[in-house]
């Protein structure tokens, strides 16, 4: 069934095709069982497997993460180059996994902002795994969303500059189109865990007519049965992008 604002569904809502998630609360999981932050982290990226190898058969066949925003440079020194170094583990220990079972990975934001053997490790995967279709993983690292916008607005003026485009080409699927999530679905389903009701600059555009399933659940103990509770949760609602049923008008 599509999705997007496009299809104006009736009752509960089909299975989300893409499905974005902002995997948070490490360091209060870790902090709650009395370890430094690194060891929620490690926990965080089991998590992430689980839940990727849960995803297809519960219907999900794109998934978008947030592992690191430009915002994160911020943290303690030590704790982003543990970031780095777990992040370049997952690529290592899990490329060749995630490469036999079909799965495309995709890593967006400022890439060039990245140490050179994470940038390694992100075209790796990218050449891997490019032509893989069961499933596609788009990671989300040194990326922000106000960021990636704004780039995409000097896209187009330069396009305007050189006499490519004319302003009166923009329209919201041409500007989408140069966002470094173009050529995904439109984004049906955006979860936070945590208990936190917060975006964090974190697919701002895409998530226009998303919805958003808050979980009290830490990260490190998400699962497939977690992902299962967001997605039924989702077919609860009724997405109406801003239209309203015939019989609603006529009772109004």
């Amino acid at each position: 069934m599509p999705s997007g604002p496009d299809h104006i569904g009736t009752g509960t809502a089909p299975v989300p095709l893409h499905v974005a998630i902002i995997m948070d609360g490490n360091g209060r999981w870790a902090k709650a069982r009395r370890q430094i932050r690194t060891f929620g982290h490690k926990a965080g990226v089991d998590a992430l497997r689980k839940t990727i190898s849960a995803a297809p058969g519960l219907g999900v066949t794109h998934m978008t993460v947030f592992a690191f925003s430009t915002e994160n440079w911020r943290r303690p020194a030590t704790e982003v180059s543990d970031l780095m170094g777990l992040l370049k583990a997952f690529i290592r220990s899990d490329l060749d996994r995630l490469a036999r079972e079909g799965v495309c990975v995709r890593i967006i934001g400022d890439v060039a902002g990245l140490p050179a053997d994470i940038r390694e490790c992100v075209d790796e995967a990218h050449q891997r795994t490019r032509d893989n279709s069961h499933f596609f993983l788009q990671v989300a690292l040194n990326y922000g969303a106000q960021a990636d916008i704004l780039e995409a607005a000097k896209t187009f003026a330069l396009q305007v500059k050189s006499g490519e485009a004319a302003l009166d080409d923009l329209t919201p699927e041409r500007f989408g189109g140069l966002l470094s999530t173009s050529g995904l679905p439109p984004l049906d389903l955006l979860i936070r865990t945590s208990g936190e009701h917060r975006l964090s600059n974190f697919l701002l555009w895409e998530a226009a007519y998303a919805e958003f399933v808050f979980q009290d659940v830490l990260w490190p103990d998400y699962d497939g049965v977690s992902l299962k509770a967001a997605l039924d949760e989702f077919r609860r609602r009724e997405r109406r992008f801003g239209a309203v049923e015939a019989s609603d008008v006529a009772s109004a």
